[in-house]
């Protein structure tokens, strides 16, 4: 039978958490790389970018190299977390419930969807920035609306239409950033651009931790834009496509940031000082970024909707949400985030900031143990119709084994973490680098390896979703 192209997918996405069937499995594997690439070259990958040389004094050329390592490193984490959509058909929340049961994963899910709710908010902040820059006569809250309203509409659209437009954002966008970065570094309005700042080593880890952190982010979600390709898709594939593109767009957006800040008086406010350093041509900037963050906050919303639902669908087993469910979930989330943004618009994006920090101490352990429970353990094979039962099939409710070593994931962090709720000791001896996630991830892994392995249950367990696992 031949494989299902985009042309012949609906244009509003039918399905929610559910196993998409090879039937309806559609799109090429080089849609994730303008999918990453595109939806990385943003406001706030830039202004996160630009911390490296406000905040931590690092010079350009040690700012760069600390945002290369940053993403070249957690992209790894992040591409892996892609590759497994194709083979399993589902989203990435649901699937957590074969690894920690269909109870054991409510946190982690809750997490998530915490997590993306606040990136919807902070970006349609963002928005409603840009809007007002580019037109001085909306005032931000309007903007705000106006940016969340856009993210709603592709949202609930969905999966094809957000690949479309990323499609079409790589090559507008791409074409963009080149252009700025040559107009910046033809027009460079200081003296010292290339001297300011200097290296220090706790800045360029912090530096590295923002990069790493900023792909972390995205392994919650990222395999939900890779689930309706076809099964067939090699792996290496999809790794390599996510990979480039991600690493390659937010790495661009980040060194952006830093640049831009270098090139202007210091003490701007980034997206002002981009706004200066380009010119002539910074409204068409401001204009490329706010479409740019209207698109891509759509996945902000879309994984935050499917969040929602993994919630709901775990009590109410019975129910079976529809794109009509999605779509009345997205309006409630956007009314509310359009109210707590408008309310704090201000100082949102630094609020946003410190609680991704903390929120991150708890998603590198999932993602450890994720990672090696499908390569390592279960090598991809599942019983899918085990995920979707109350009492989680084989995977039971709770898995000890996934919970403990999920416990000493973030307690191990503890010494080594900076965030606005504690400073731990390792990271004050070091200026305040926050190296949590590495500890988090070096000791997860190995840990959640062995428990499993060592349990004659759990490898049971293992076997039946091996058998169990063609449809």
């Amino acid at each position: 039978m031949a494989t299902p192209t985009a042309s012949s997918a609906p244009l509003i996405e039918k399905h929610t958490i559910g196993y998409v069937p090879p039937e309806d499995r559609h799109g090429k594997v080089r849609d994730l790389f303008t999918l990453w690439f595109g939806g990385n070259i943003a406001p706030l990958p830039i202004v996160t970018g630009a911390l490296g040389v406000q905040l931590f004094h690092l010079n350009l050329l040690w700012g760069i190299v600390a945002i290369l390592v940053g993403h070249l490193v957690g992209g790894v984490l992040m591409a892996l977390h892609s590759a497994q959509g194709p083979q399993m058909g589902i989203p990435q929340m649901i699937q957590s419930r074969a690894q920690f049961g269909s109870l054991g994963a409510l946190l982690v899910v809750l997490i998530a969807g915490v997590m993306y709710i606040g990136f919807f908010a902070s970006n349609i902040v963002l928005a409603g920035k840009s809007l007002h820059g580019v037109v001085d006569s909306v005032p931000v809250p309007v903007g705000i609306v106006i940016g969340a309203v856009g993210s709603g509409i592709i949202g609930i659209i969905g999966y094809r239409f957000i690949h479309v437009l990323n499609r079409i954002g790589t090559w507008v966008l791409g074409i963009g950033i080149v252009v700025g970065f040559g107009y910046i570094f033809t027009h460079i309005q200081t003296d010292d651009f290339l001297t300011r700042g200097s290296f220090n080593l706790s800045g360029w880890l912090a530096t590295v931790s923002l990069a790493a952190l900023w792909q972390i982010a995205f392994a919650p979600y990222v395999s939900d834009y890779s689930r309706y390709l076809p099964a067939d898709v090699k792996v290496s594939s999809t790794f390599w496509t996510t990979y480039l593109g991600s690493a390659l767009g937010s790495s661009l957006a980040f060194i952006f940031g830093a640049v831009a800040v270098l090139a202007t008086p210091v003490g701007m406010d980034t997206m002002d000082a981009v706004k200066l350093a380009t010119g002539s041509i910074g409204p068409l900037m401001l204009v490329l970024f706010l479409l740019s963050v209207i698109s891509h906050n759509a996945l902000n919303l879309y994984g935050a909707v499917l969040s929602l639902i993994t919630l709901v669908q775990t009590f109410a087993y019975r129910w079976i949400p529809t794109a009509k469910s999605r779509a009345v979930i997205s309006i409630i989330v956007l009314l509310a985030c359009c109210f707590a943004a408008v309310g704090a618009s201000k100082d949102f994006i630094g609020h946003f900031v410190d609680m991704v920090l903390v929120l991150l101490v708890v998603l590198v352990p999932w993602t450890a143990i994720n990672l090696i429970d499908f390569y390592a353990i279960h090598k991809g094979q599942y019983d899918i119709q085990s995920i979707f039962q109350v009492d989680g099939g084989i995977y039971g409710r709770y898995n000890p084994q996934a919970l403990l070593a999920y416990a000493i994931g973030i307690a191990v962090q503890i010494p080594f973490m900076n965030t606005p709720l504690y400073v731990g000791p390792v990271s004050a001896h070091i200026n305040g680098a926050d190296l949590s996630w590495l500890v988090g991830l070096l000791v997860t892994s190995p840990l959640y390896f062995w428990l499993a392995n060592r349990d004659t249950s759990y490898r049971r367990r293992m076997m039946g979703g091996k058998l169990a696992s063609s449809l």
